[in-house]
């Protein structure tokens, strides 16, 4: 069982200068849109490879909702004193704590590939049924390309989102001009 501390005493021992160190696990994207003041990103995929880069001493852990930073802990807690931030970065929020944000609030490349993948597939999947079963093979196309970009690491959908309007560069940087610090709800 991985020890958790609750956002209010995490946020006093901050307060009051605590030998305490944040490490954030999730992407640089969703840390960006907002994370724990002080903390370090270091993605869960890198962890392993980037064991030199894990601050030294007693380790809170945080993703968005705690179950990253769990499986990070089990990770880490041969070699350091880690606790897990009990409800992640939603709970710091949700206590109306100050985040720290850097990029404007926008969804990450995985969580639109996710969102229009399922929505292909219910569409196919739905007009198979009520229209023509050779719908199907628009929802199997979709599964084929997750499959694939599960087993190489490349993704065909993430590369045509990259390239949408609200995903370019310029657009970030006018949403961080016309709003510094974003809310960056769930």
């Amino acid at each position: 069982m991985v020890a958790t501390i609750k956002a209010e005493r995490l946020r006093e021992m901050l307060s009051a200068s605590a030998p305490m160190r944040t490490l954030d696990v999730r992407s640089p994207a969703e840390f960006a849109t907002g994370h724990v003041p002080g903390a370090v990103n270091i993605p869960m995929e890198q962890v392993k490879s980037r064991m030199q880069d894990v601050p030294q001493g007693p380790l809170v852990l945080i993703c968005e909702g705690g179950q990253r930073a769990e499986i990070v802990a089990g990770w880490l807690a041969a070699v350091h004193h880690v606790t897990v931030l009990e409800g992640g970065t939603r709970a710091w929020r949700n206590a109306g704590y100050p985040l720290v944000a850097s990029a404007p609030c926008r969804w990450t490349l995985e969580r639109q590939v996710r969102l229009i993948a399922g929505l292909v597939v219910l569409l196919g999947t739905v007009l198979s049924v009520l229209i023509n079963a050779k719908w199907v093979y628009l929802a199997m196309f979709v599964g084929a390309g997750l499959t694939f970009a599960g087993l190489t690491n490349l993704c065909g959908m993430a590369a045509v989102l990259a390239k949408m309007p609200w995903n370019s560069e310029q657009n970030a940087k006018s949403a961080l001009l016309r709003s510094p610090h974003p809310d960056c709800g769930p």
